[in-house]
């Protein structure tokens, strides 16, 4: 699509603009979905006592909680180029919010699976959040755009963690039990993701043009029948299941850690549920700043080497992500394995921003699509990953696989090339909107 008043700066303190509007409430949400998402997880040793859960049966849980993202993400792609990412993500947001509440009627291990698999769906909330920070931001800084709402969203992974127990401690502590303690603490991001619904529809709209509704009534966007194709032609590019399986490598990795640190820590360095929860919130913490780094050295990588600069950059931070996931498995004293896996964390989320700082220049006409697609792959690597374990391989092995394979699928970075006429265009692009911001500020100073 082409739209006119895409905003080429990232101005934090403005809250007034479509653009930074629309970027401050898209990371908002999907810092809330991220919440509850993984709300669950660093309360897993106690749910796992209440409900007495097998090693097989949390494998399963864990699986679930990502596995029905992957069909939700392909659908809410083919929905954000349909109906637009403000629409999609209020009513992601609002039922969403539903088994997120619900998930404390759970009784033993069948009710908790179910529950544990509708929450999934809300992962689907990241294509929204790329999609619409995507149709906001012209080339020169769509990738820090992307990457900072991504990241900064993802901090909900890390703040879970830590804040999770607490509000559990709290309601033991205020007498209600560990039966109640977990159940309430489960309410309280169902609530936020229900709130959050209303605001998105009330304070943002699809693009600084204009809503799609309004964009198609004046014929400046492509009917809603265009966007199956879109999807179809999306499906017949190589780069995106090359970046399909790279993000599958990366986000699947930060799903996984996100699900096992807190057992990881509790079972074999033997802390207790609030420490093991701080030490992975810490994980999930470096979203802070290091997803957001991934997509700004990408855009510099863009201003020197174009569009291949970004790819090569992509295949570096993979390899690396692998080679210090493996040096992680290894590591058997504790300040060891809390700096193996920040380290591992750092490539990880660098490798996130890396990824959707290309998935705009894919395909244009068919960007959530190519958006959806990518962001499937992600739950796919974490629900495959998901099988190791699950059985009888020592967690300590299966990281050591998974780092193994990660360095070995940093190669399909080299499939993700682009031609000259679409290095021509990106830049063309980023000049013609540099211009007009110059030309605009120009006006206004006389």
């Amino acid at each position: 699509m082409t739209l006119r008043n895409k905003a080429t700066r990232i101005r934090l303190s403005d809250f007034s603009s479509a653009p930074m509007r629309a970027f401050h409430m898209t990371w908002l949400a999907f810092f809330l979905c991220f919440f509850g998402w993984f709300g669950i997880a660093p309360l897993m040793p106690v749910i796992r006592q209440e409900l007495h859960l097998s090693k097989a049966q949390i494998g399963n849980l864990t699986i679930a909680s990502v596995a029905i993202t992957i069909l939700v993400r392909l659908v809410i792609g083919w929905l954000c180029d349909h109906i637009g990412p403000r629409r999609a993500y209020t009513w992601l947001l609002i039922l969403g919010s539903l088994p997120v509440m619900g998930v404390g009627l759970s009784h033993d291990y069948n009710t908790f699976l179910l529950f544990r698999l509708a929450i999934g769906a809300i992962g689907a909330s990241f294509v929204i959040t790329q999609y619409h920070t995507s149709v906001m931001f012209a080339p020169n800084v769509v990738g820090t755009a992307n990457a900072a709402a991504a990241g900064w969203g993802n901090l909900g992974g890390g703040v879970t963690q830590i804040v999770m127990p607490l509000l559990f401690t709290g309601s033991v502590s205020l007498g209600l039990g560990a039966w109640w303690g977990w159940r309430m603490a489960m309410f309280v991001p169902g609530v936020m993701m229900f709130l959050a619904g209303i605001a998105y529809y009330k304070l943002t709209q699809d693009t600084a043009d204009g809503d799609f509704k309004e964009l198609r009534a004046r014929g400046e966007l492509t009917r809603r029948s265009g966007a199956t194709g879109a999807f179809a032609n999306a499906c017949r590019d190589p780069r995106v299941w090359a970046l399909f399986v790279i993000y599958g490598a990366c986000f699947g990795m930060e799903l996984t850690i996100d699900n096992i640190a807190a057992l990881y820590f509790t079972d074999y360095f033997h802390l207790a549920l609030t420490a093991a929860g701080v030490v992975a919130g810490s994980f999930g913490m470096m979203n802070l700043f290091a997803r957001a780094l991934g997509g700004v050295v990408s855009d510099r990588f863009h201003q020197r080497w174009g569009l291949r600069g970004r790819a090569l950059l992509l295949g570096g931070t993979i390899c690396c992500e692998g080679l210090a996931l493996m040096l992680f498995s290894q590591m058997r004293a504790l300040p060891l394995a809390i700096a193996a896996m920040m380290l591992t964390g750092l490539f990880i989320k660098m490798s996130n921003g890396a990824t959707y700082s290309l998935v705009p220049f894919v395909n244009k006409r068919a960007l959530g699509a190519v958006a959806g697609i990518v962001g499937a792959g992600g739950n796919v690597g974490s629900v495959l990953a998901g099988f190791l374990f699950k059985g009888s391989m020592p967690w300590t092995q299966a990281l050591l696989v998974l780092g193994a394979t990660i360095s070995v699928i940093s190669v399909l970075a080299f499939v993700v090339r682009f031609s000259e006429s679409e290095e021509k265009s990106a830049q063309a692009e980023i000049e013609a909107r540099l211009a007009g911001e110059l030309a605009t500020a120009g006006a206004m100073g006389d």
